[in-house]
């Protein structure tokens, strides 16, 4: 564990982290709500918080003076990355697949039809964890664009696929 952020003898002390410019007291210390705030949170602000309170003559022995809380910054996906694989000759079957960098947590893949008709898909066609979608049996009217979203709690970003059989 590293120290962040001290309050001692009525001064407020930033510890020398990658923290510093950005954690400060939500509240004035005599507040007696001692919240932090971090600014601009990044992913690797996550871990776990300890809050310690040492009451001058108090015996603190009993780890009642301590409270810790664990933080998940979630992060959106990034732009997915779509790609095609097969030929898509009518009657073959192709691949299309969708798949984001970065995201926390994991993201969930969706892949629709846009264009000419609209059309959602369904497992076991689509497979939302793997951002794939297989299309068997190739026709003409299967053609059109193919959006594929990627999407977590804290957001979503999305790419497309134009497939002309």
């Amino acid at each position: 564990p590293e120290q962040v952020l001290t309050y001692l003898d009525g001064t407020v002390k930033v510890e020398e982290t990658e923290l510093k410019p950005r954690v400060g007291f939500l509240h004035p210390v005599l507040s007696h709500n001692i919240s932090l705030v971090i600014n601009v949170t990044r992913e690797g602000d996550s871990g776990q918080y300890m809050c310690t309170v040492n009451v001058v003559d108090e015996a603190t022995s009993t780890g009642k003076n301590v409270a810790v809380i664990n933080l998940t910054v979630l992060v959106p996906p990034a732009v997915p990355t779509c790609h095609l694989h097969g030929s898509p000759a009518v009657g073959a079957n192709v691949t299309l697949s969708c798949s984001s960098e970065k995201g926390k947590p994991s993201p969930g893949y969706q892949w629709q039809r846009t264009a000419p008709t609209p059309q959602v898909f369904f497992p076991p066609a689509q497979d939302q964890a793997r951002g794939t979608l297989k299309l068997t049996n190739l026709s003409l009217e299967m053609s059109g664009l193919y959006v594929c979203v990627a999407k977590n709690e804290a957001g979503s970003a999305e790419c497309s696929v134009a497939l002309e059989v």
